[in-house]
């Protein structure tokens, strides 16, 4: 196995709390771990709220201190722990080696600068080329996402282009310094599913040309299944379960993985009333069906129910993140079953299968 060129090792991360004085931190990411290998696509889904942005914002070192606070943990890429550079050495990696494609363009891009104006800049920040050279980047970059007329069109204000070209601009900001990581944070986010669907085939097709590793955050598993290498399942700042998506789909383990696709809706299954989050969370026979239950393995939940809830080991962290089968992990309470099992930290370089297609 190769080495990742993303490691998230125990990230924790805090906010301090606006409320009264003396109130504890907000714990929005608590030990999560994760991987990304070149050419490979790991989906981080969850809920609102679960934790998946701060961990891409961390990696860039974007979380604004304060009121954020690094606890503990490691990203380390190409080898570097990138918590432990300076701002200087970020603006080295930031635009240059590892990109990100925020959730709304229109707020991203600058209303009063040309879209050709904003990617000549990343450019420049990250290479040293001419203007003219720089225009000429920029401009092919244009084409490569897909832009009609890019010479023309690059003249043009962010409020001239649709949403979906809009969505292309920042993915031709984002790839015009050739990174070796993209963070795509909800990339397809209020687009039509036409427009959607032509934005993530760009994106497997440029990651294919140039062996680029991508994070995709998203609340969709209709998306994380038709573009995902690798799944990475959050829930309250922590990853519930980690697989390669075939196996995750295939057979969901954790009883909140088994929740978000039961709150789905289906075609072939029409049901009076969807089966909520909740429901699954609360009822005891669920966690009764992770592999290593009756030895004393439970799914870790906020609210797991007293009667499957085993004793913790005192003086450590309630939670752990368990390889309970071969390339499979599984969130869970820390019992004296689980530390008495040896685990490794995920590690998958899992990748399926694409066609080669042709972008229109």
């Amino acid at each position: 196995m190769s080495e990742p060129l993303l490691d998230v090792d125990d990230l924790a991360v805090s906010f301090a709390n606006s409320g009264a004085a003396g109130s504890p931190r907000i714990q929005a990411v608590a030990g999560v771990h994760m991987t990304v290998h070149p050419r490979q696509t790991l989906a981080v889904v969850g809920e609102s709220g679960c934790g998946k942005s701060v961990t891409a914002l961390s990696t860039m070192q974007l979380v604004p201190r304060p009121p954020g606070r690094y606890d503990r943990g490691a990203i380390r890429f190409e080898g570097r722990d990138l918590l432990a550079l300076s701002e200087r050495e970020m603006l080295d990696v930031r635009g240059g080696k590892i990109a990100m494609i925020f959730q709304e363009p229109m707020t991203s891009l600058n209303p009063v600068y040309t879209v050709g104006a904003q990617i000549i800049e990343a450019i420049q920040l990250h290479q040293k080329v001419s203007s003219r050279q720089a225009r000429e980047i920029a401009v092919q970059a244009m084409k490569d996402v897909g832009i009609p007329r890019a010479e023309e069109r690059i003249r043009a204000y962010p409020h001239q282009f649709s949403g979906g070209m809009r969505q292309r601009v920042m993915i031709a900001m984002a790839l015009a310094c050739q990174p070796k990581l993209l963070l795509a944070d909800e990339p397809t986010t209020a687009l039509d599913v036409t427009i959607q669907a032509q934005i993530l085939e760009l994106l497997r097709e440029l990651q294919r040309t140039r062996d680029m590793g991508i994070m995709l955050i998203t609340h969709n598993l209709g998306v994380v299944a038709e573009n995902a290498d690798v799944v990475c399942v959050m829930y309250a700042g922590r990853v519930v379960e980690y697989a390669n998506v075939f196996e995750l789909f295939d057979r969901p383990l954790h009883p909140y993985t088994r929740g978000l696709f039961n709150s789905i809706p289906t075609l072939h299954d029409p049901k009076h009333r969807l089966t909520t989050v909740e429901e699954v969370v609360r009822s005891p026979s669920e966690f009764a069906k992770l592999p290593g239950f009756r030895d004393g393995i439970v799914p870790w939940w906020p609210d797991t129910p007293a009667s499957v809830k085993p004793a913790t080991v005192a003086g450590k962290p309630d939670y752990a993140l368990h390889e309970i089968e071969p390339n499979r992990w599984i969130g869970v309470w820390r019992s004296e079953a689980v530390d008495a099992k040896a685990s490794r930290r995920p590690n998958l370089e899992f990748r399926r299968d694409f066609q080669p297609s042709v972008i229109g």
